[in-house]
């Protein structure tokens, strides 16, 4: 890893991530994000980012696997699913919430969250088993899961909620509970 004779400090995957993030929610959002501006911002030259990140597809990746990263993901502590559950929509909420624009091209770019390895998913099928839905159903009720927090933060964004952000949480937790409450005595 070369140290940039403008930085006089090498370059790490981390600072990358996190500047191109900042740059994302600071209102460029993905679209306004290039190689060329984030080396600039970084103060190195742009092939430098090229020691790291191959494009600015992989750069885009590399901005889901930190956000997949950072998510406060609930335990295996033997907790009740219904609170894992709840803990897991919360953290996700609270991470699209935090990174908008992100959010914003995901849901226009849906392959880009779609890969199953994802801490994230992983999390999730964990506690659908623990919640006894079966294997074969893992996919569907999970999509279905990602599509309510979706539409709810679309929802929100679109004002159709309350604008404080304390209201719609509580709102969102509510609707989360109804859904517990649902899958827990639904029938396979």
């Amino acid at each position: 890893m070369a140290a940039s004779a403008r930085r006089g400090t090498p370059l790490t995957i981390e600072e990358i991530s996190a500047t191109a993030l900042r740059m994302v929610d600071e209102g460029g959002g993905v679209e306004g994000l290039s190689m060329r501006k984030l080396a600039a911002e970084l103060r190195v030259n742009p092939m430098s980012l090229y020691h790291h990140v191959e494009s600015k597809e992989a750069l885009i990746r590399l901005l889901c696997d930190t956000a997949d990263a950072r998510m406060d993901l609930p335990a295996d502590d033997g907790s009740p699913w219904q609170d894992q559950l709840r803990q897991l929509a919360v953290a996700y909420y609270r991470r699209v919430r935090a990174h908008p624009a992100m959010f914003t091209y995901l849901h226009h770019h849906p392959e880009l969250i779609a890969d199953r390895k994802l801490a994230l998913w992983q999390a999730l099928y964990r506690i659908l088993r623990l919640a006894g839905v079966p294997e074969p159903e893992l996919r569907r009720t999970s999509d279905v899961l990602n599509a309510f927090v979706s539409g709810f933060v679309i929802a929100e964004a679109q004002g159709l909620l309350p604008d404080d952000p304390e209201e719609a949480e509580r709102g969102f937790d509510t609707a989360v509970r109804v859904i517990i409450h649902g899958l827990a005595g639904f029938s396979w």
